[in-house]
């Protein structure tokens, strides 16, 4: 790997991770071994798990990029269709509660989204699994899963639309739905063959 960008003009920086399970004489015997191969702009020690050193690494890089114009209203927080939001918004939160559980098999399409009289979001999306026994572990124990999944998304939803959301989720076995156009199609990728 060292090889691979020695030549390269760009900066280079190393982040070394997991520092919260490697004793520290043995990491920067590492930095230091890594160093005297190839310079380094900086070193970086982080635990992503926990956090550890990722603010320093992120404000550092954050400081690298260059200033240019907006590419859409300051005040949107994305320039992607409020419906495909939506969606990623709930699959994120799939993916963060269920990732031990349930592998990837799983995804959202917003079937309804609409504005309600009162200004506030109505939306409706169906969760596609692949299995039954992926649907009991998308719904939980008594549907407690499936509320916690749709509290966290409709919470994030209404911070970022700065709106009330009203969120219907549903969950739906679909074997081969990663073989549908369609899927793909809404959340914004080109099938390719």
């Amino acid at each position: 790997m060292l090889e691979g960008v020695a030549n390269r003009p760009e900066k280079k920086y190393l982040v070394l991770n997991k520092v919260d399970l490697t004793k520290k004489d043995k990491l920067l015997t590492i930095a230091t071994e890594l160093n005297a191969r190839l310079a380094f702009d900086e070193t970086f020690f982080i635990a992503a798990s926990s956090g550890d050193g990722v603010p320093e690494l992120k404000a550092h890089l954050a400081a690298l990029m260059p200033e240019g114009p907006w590419h859409f209203p300051e005040d949107e927080v994305s320039d992607a269709p409020e419906r495909m939001l939506a969606a990623e918004i709930t699959r994120e939160q799939l993916y963060r509660q269920l990732h031990e559980e349930l592998p990837y098999q799983s995804t959202v399409e917003t079937e309804l989204f609409k504005t309600r009289p009162d200004g506030s979001a109505e939306i409706h999306q169906q969760i596609y699994v692949a299995r039954d026994n992926q649907r009991a572990i998308v719904l939980g124990k008594g549907g407690a899963r499936i509320k916690e999944i749709g509290a966290k998304a409709r919470a994030e939803l209404a911070e970022l639309m700065g709106r009330k959301v009203h969120l219907f989720l549903h969950v739906k076995v679909k074997e081969n739905w990663d073989e549908d156009r369609g899927v793909y199609r809404d959340m914004g990728l080109d099938w390719v063959d």
